[in-house]
C-alpha cells in the first residue's frame, strides 16, 4: 500500500480527522471559492463540480458550501488565492509534493521551506520530484465488503482497477469519475473512509526503519498542519505493522 493511502487510512482510524475536521472545512471552502472564480454553475464549472463534490464527501453542509461559491463570484467579499505545487524530501528521500491556495506566496514559500529544515527534509526545484507522480482518482473502503460485491460495483460505476489491501480495499479511477464512484460506493451500503484525487507515484520508496518512518510521518502532519497546504502527495512504502507503531 502506497504511504498516501495507508496514512489517510491511520488518520481515519486515530480520529484524526474528525479531530481537524473545521480545519478541513476552511480548506475546503477555499478551494471551492477558488474554483468558482470559473463560474458559480457546477454543471458548466468542471473545476467546482469537483471541489464541491469533494466538499460533499467529507460531510461539509450546503449552506457552507453556497457561502464559498458566492465568495468565489463575488456575491460575498472572500479572499484571492494563488495555486502553487510545491516540491521536496522527507527524511529517507521520500518524495513529496505539497499543494497549497495562498494568498501571500512569500510567507507560504518560507513556511514550508522552514518545516523542511526543521524536520529534517529538504526542499526541491520545480520538476524535480513532480515527474514521478501522476493524478488519479483513489478510493479506500473500510473492511468488511466481499471482493466480487466490490468489484462488480466499482467496476460497473466506471472504476478501472480494485487492489485487496490488508482487509480492505482501495479503488483507482480516473479523476474525473472518482466522485461518482464513491456516491455509487455509497449507495451499495459499502463503508469509504475517503475519496480523492491525490497525485500518486509508481517510484516508491521503501520504509523499514521505525525511526525512519516517524520522520517521515512528523514532516507529513507539521506540513498538512499548515493552513495554505491542501494536501501531501508521497511515495513512501510502508509496512502495516510499521507504520501503526510510526503512527502511535
Amino acid at each position: 500500500m502506497s504511504g498516501h493511502s495507508k496514512w489517510a487510512t491511520i488518520k481515519h482510524k486515530k480520529g484524526a480527522a474528525d479531530k481537524a475536521r473545521g480545519k478541513l472545512f476552511a480548506k475546503l471552502a477555499r478551494q471551492i471559492e477558488v474554483a468558482a472564480k470559473g463560474g458559480g454553475d457546477v454543471d458548466t464549472n468542471p473545476s467546482l463540480r469537483t471541489a464541491v463534490q469533494k466538499a460533499k464527501a467529507a460531510r461539509m453542509t450546503n449552506e457552507a458550501i453556497d457561502r464559498a461559491v458566492k465568495r468565489g463570484t463575488g456575491d460575498s467579499d472572500g479572499g484571492t488565492y494563488e495555486s502553487i505545487m510545491y516540491e521536496g524530501y522527507a527524511p529517507g528521500g521520500v518524495a513529496l509534493m505539497i499543494d497549497v491556495l495562498t494568498d501571500n506566496r512569500n510567507r507560504t514559500g518560507s513556511d514550508i521551506r522552514n518545516i523542511f529544515t526543521k524536520l529534517g527534509g529538504s526542499m526541491a526545484e520545480p520538476g524535480a520530484v513532480s515527474w514521478q507522480f501522476e493524478r488519479r482518482g483513489v478510493i479506500l473502503t473500510g473492511s468488511g465488503v466481499e471482493e466480487d460485491v466490490i468489484m462488480m460495483t466499482a467496476l460497473e460505476a466506471g472504476a478501472d482497477d480494485i487492489i485487496a489491501e490488508s482487509g480492505a480495499f482501495r479503488v483507482m479511477t480516473d479523476p474525473s469519475v472518482v466522485y461518482d464512484v464513491r456516491v455509487t460506493l455509497d449507495g451499495a451500503g459499502i463503508e469509504v473512509i475517503s475519496a480523492d484525487s491525490p497525485m500518486v507515484s509508481e517510484n516508491l520508496v521503501p520504509i523499514t526503519d521505525a525511526s525512519e518512518a516517524k520522520a517521515v510521518l512528523r514532516i507529513l502532519e507539521a506540513l498538512e498542519d499548515n493552513d495554505d497546504v491542501q494536501d501531501v502527495f508521497s511515495n513512501f512504502d510502508i509496512s502495516d505493522e510499521l507504520m501503526e507503531v510510526a503512527a502511535s
